[in-house]
């Protein structure tokens, strides 16, 4: 048994399917199943029942599933820790990042980073911020970006940007036209919104609340361009952050809201209580002296 049998073992339980797993780890579905089946010959147990449809744990394979990541777990600590002996020679960082942002800025700090530590890797992974947070308390990201506030007991964090949301609108509505609205004047109006795994979804509703009405929401998406296109076919309205607003190609009219306006704070997170590579804190330093550089070069 080796590491790669714990780790294979791991795949297959999450998705409970040895055809998926391998996929996922980009090996042949019978080099999985002969991996499984050395495990659990070395154990002298069986850990899965298999069945036409899933592959499902059996009791045994539930106890050594909790081991078997326990293990899995302190290996990658290891390697982080080998690393950071290494210096900035070799490193690995995962980040988090949301689909509703402007990426430019973020990608232009990655690029310089890159440039003066060419050896450290990124894992770019996009998702709401609510799965985002989650995933860095899990250790299955390193750093993320995420909406303010944040759980400031369970996460540091530095400011990244801040912006306004805006009314996005099909061309032909009636409020297209104007400058600002309140946000009272969309209590009849259809929504499209990010889907439950962005804090935006929870932002809006909490305001519409605050405004006196419920949002009525005829769709949810976790894709903005998508969003776009749903404006411009007259299916509803939206709100999104300026920065992305101005992305959309489709023909849709951007108007400011007021009463109340909803602001849109982002902030680079990392765990207070978890272990921090080198690399990762290395980023972290350069990352904040570039957007301080940056600041100060607008004032």
């Amino acid at each position: 048994m080796d590491i790669r049998h714990l780790q294979y073992f791991i795949e297959v339980a999450r998705f409970q399917s040895f055809t998926k797993a391998a996929e996922h780890l980009f090996i042949s579905q019978p080099t999985i199943s002969k991996m499984i089946k050395n495990l659990e010959e070395d154990l002298g147990v069986e850990l899965f029942e298999r069945t036409k449809r899933k592959v499902v744990l059996t009791d045994a394979g539930r106890l050594i599933l909790a081991q078997a990541k326990t293990i899995d777990k302190a290996f990658q600590n290891l390697q982080t820790q080998l690393d950071d002996l290494l210096g900035l020679q070799k490193g690995h960082i995962r980040i988090g990042l949301p689909p509703i942002m402007d990426a430019d800025q973020f990608i232009k700090i990655l690029g310089g980073f890159h440039d003066q530590y060419p050896h450290i890797t990124f894992q770019l992974v996009e998702d709401g911020a609510k799965k985002i947070e989650t995933n860095i308390l899990s250790e299955d990201l390193d750093v993320g970006i995420t909406v303010l506030p944040t759980q400031e007991d369970r996460f540091d964090y530095f400011f990244l940007s801040n912006e306004d949301l805006e009314v996005v609108l099909p061309p032909s509505h009636r409020l297209a036209d104007r400058k600002q609205i309140r946000l009272e004047e969309l209590a009849d109006e259809n929504f499209i919104l990010f889907n439950k795994d962005f804090v935006l979804n929870d932002k809006i509703r909490s305001s519409c609340h605050e405004a006196g009405f419920t949002p009525k929401v005829i769709s949810e998406s976790s894709q903005w361009d998508f969003i776009g296109k749903m404006i411009a076919a007259n299916f509803g309205i939206s709100m999104l952050p300026k920065s992305v607003a101005s992305l959309l190609k489709e023909e849709v009219k951007r108007v400011h809201v007021i009463n109340p306006t909803i602001a849109w704070d982002l902030a680079i997170i990392w765990p207070k209580e978890h272990y921090i590579s080198y690399a990762t804190k290395e980023w972290l330093t350069y990352t904040q002296n570039r957007l301080t550089v940056g600041a100060e070069d607008q004032l």
